[in-house]
């Protein structure tokens, strides 16, 4: 925490450095000071000023370093910039940049920023763009660059050490080496310290690993983010179906897929519809429509447990004291259910949970909700009676309850889900407010139940 907080700090001081220069109108200082930060602090500092100077200052950075600053912006910043640029200025920008950055602005930009972008985009490259774009969304074709170097399994290190010298500027990595076949077909994997270590005589087919791990164009995101988890992988080769490498994803890339999963994943559980705008810049009205079709759902939905209330409302009249504690009862199944909901999402997300373990996460749910339930109940019974003053015949309804109540939540927070990947639906949607509308209603019921036994209601 001390170590995010200095680096925060470290922020803060730069940008008001950074500030006074450009509220000085000393450009050149200002330029200065870039020089010596990276692309990712550059573009953060240049994306605060307003488009206007933003622009300004982006055309004083070396032309080695502005395509890299300029994928980095946000899009409205990257549009202000292609707007103010000649139609040279933007052929040499997107020469400069890697094809999945520029397929990432494409995505993001109206249709006339779009239009200008390929029409000073060599043919070549603009066949390649329009490829990547007719990928899914989820899938692996659409996060994957084709600025790969390949080499051939007869080539001498020293030949394929001079490719990598003449390509190697234009890839977007250069550590991980395909070997293919005369038709793309991949056939091996090297790195380049194996290469660099090698006799220049060796073929590169004598140095290869013949057991390369890849995936499919229309794999999902996901699970090309898990490969990268399972194997530290710094890239991973895609092919198509017949095998032929059509690109690779770098690890840069998975951060991204990652980052915008789990915000996916927060966003649902907490009952709204996902969006890829950051909360600061999305409109009141835009924030109301993402929440409100879910809040009128659960609405709707809770009045099944006003239904259960009416039908037991002779029980609460003949025993007032058994209202007071629907409140507990209800806030600890929904807090239990959330508990292990989110526990199994995460493990689904992660893999360590397949939908096959179904009876062992039940089992073990079980014995969780046994232990917390009695634990509850036992201190919830003695509170009841010397604390709250109550007959002891009411907290042993209630004590019996919890212990239920906690049962039923764990067990539906734990088979939502599982029946999500089932269906191949998500399983955040299975999350905290579902969960807790369903385990309420059938609390109630058992509540109902206990007290008109016990009481003889």
């Amino acid at each position: 925490m001390e170590d995010i907080l200095t680096h925060e700090g470290e922020a803060d001081e730069r940008r008001e450095k950074f500030q006074a220069f450009i509220d000085e109108r000393n450009f050149r200082e200002a330029k200065n000071f870039l020089s010596t930060l990276n692309v990712v602090d550059i573009a953060n500092l240049i994306d605060g000023l307003d488009p206007q100077t933003g622009v300004a200052l982006y055309r004083m950075l070396p032309k080695d370093v502005a395509a890299e600053v300029f994928a980095k912006f946000d899009p409205e910043q990257q549009e202000a910039i292609i707007y103010a640029s000649t139609d040279t200025e933007i052929r040499e920008l997107i020469e400069d940049m890697f094809l999945d950055d520029t397929v990432d602005l494409l995505e993001e930009m109206p249709s006339g920023v779009v239009s200008r972008i390929l029409e000073n985009t060599g043919h070549s490259d603009r066949s390649m763009i329009n490829q990547l774009l007719k990928y899914p969304d989820s899938s692996a074709g659409s996060i994957m660059t084709t600025e790969y170097i390949s080499l051939k399994k007869e080539m001498t290190v020293s030949s394929a050490i001079d490719k990598i010298k003449r390509e190697g500027i234009q890839s977007e990595t250069i550590y991980i080496l395909y070997v293919t076949d005369e038709n793309r077909i991949l056939e091996g994997i090297l790195s380049l310290r194996d290469l660099i270590v090698a006799d220049d005589s060796k073929r590169v087919g004598e140095l290869m690993r013949e057991d390369v791990i890849y995936a499919y164009t229309l794999d999902d995101k996901e699970e090309v983010a898990n490969i990268f988890k399972k194997y530290s992988f710094e890239a991973l080769p895609i092919v198509d179906q017949e095998k032929r490498i059509v690109g690779i994803v770098t690890v840069d890339d998975i951060l991204d897929v990652i980052e915008e999963e789990v915000t996916e994943d927060f966003q649902i559980m907490a009952a709204t519809t996902p969006t890829d705008k950051p909360y600061l810049e999305t409109g009141i009205f835009a924030l109301s429509k993402h929440r409100i079709l879910w809040l009128l759902i659960l609405m709707i939905s809770a009045t099944i447990t006003q239904k259960i209330i009416y039908n037991y409302e002779n029980i609460l009249q003949n025993v007032t004291f058994l209202s007071g504690f629907i409140p507990m009862l209800m806030d600890t199944g929904g807090n239990s259910g959330s508990q292990s909901s989110t526990l199994i999402i995460r493990g689904l997300a992660t893999g360590d949970i397949k939908s096959r373990d179904w009876y062992r996460v039940v089992f073990k749910e079980v014995r969780v909700a046994m232990v917390c339930g009695l634990a509850l109940a036992v201190i919830n019974y003695f509170k009841i009676i010397y604390l709250d003053g109550i007959p002891s015949n009411v907290a042993l309804v209630v004590s019996l309850t919890l212990v239920c109540a906690v049962m039923i939540a764990k067990i539906v927070g734990a088979i939502l889900p599982m029946v999500a990947i089932k269906i191949k639906v998500d399983p955040a949607i299975m999350a905290s407010p579902l969960i807790t509308t369903i385990a309420d209603a059938l609390s109630l019921m058992v509540y109902f139940i206990i007290a008109r036994n016990i009481m003889s209601i």
